[in-house]
């Protein structure tokens, strides 16, 4: 039993044929998934043996990490649709399906500091004036 393995062959599942679009593509895809796999293999077993610590447990570290980030970057583009995007904000039912937060937890997802972050990264500040009583810290 080879852990290091047994993760990135979890973190990395291998397309089945049919899955790849266009077909062509599959053994290209196939090929790249083997790769990250390996490199994959590798940096939790060097990492594992670096820092003393159960490679599953770096493996679930390393995703907490992604899952943050993305977190952070669904926050961002939230405020960019309500209080950026063209004209008229974005609603916050379609945000809030294509999200997968509720349409309230759409409202609360961002605060200001997604709002500045949001306003520093684009170069512009937002259509929307600011919102009364919005949370300053988040």
């Amino acid at each position: 039993m080879d852990v290091p393995e047994e993760l990135a062959a979890l973190c990395h599942p291998l397309p089945e044929p049919g899955s790849v679009t266009p077909q062509d593509c599959f053994t290209d895809a196939f090929e790249k998934t083997a790769e990250l796999r390996e490199e994959e293999a590798f940096r939790l077993e060097a990492a594992s043996e670096a820092l003393g610590v159960d490679p599953l447990l770096l493996a679930l570290e390393g995703l907490k990490t992604q899952k943050e980030a993305v977190d952070a970057q669904i926050r961002r583009l939230l405020a960019y649709g309500r209080e950026f995007y063209g004209s008229h904000p974005y609603g916050l039912e379609e945000l809030a399906r294509r999200s997968g937060y509720t349409f309230s937890g759409v409202r609360t997802a961002y605060g200001e500091r997604e709002i500045r972050a949001v306003a520093e990264q684009i170069g512009r500040q937002p259509n929307r004036p600011a919102r009364p009583g919005a949370d300053k810290t988040r």
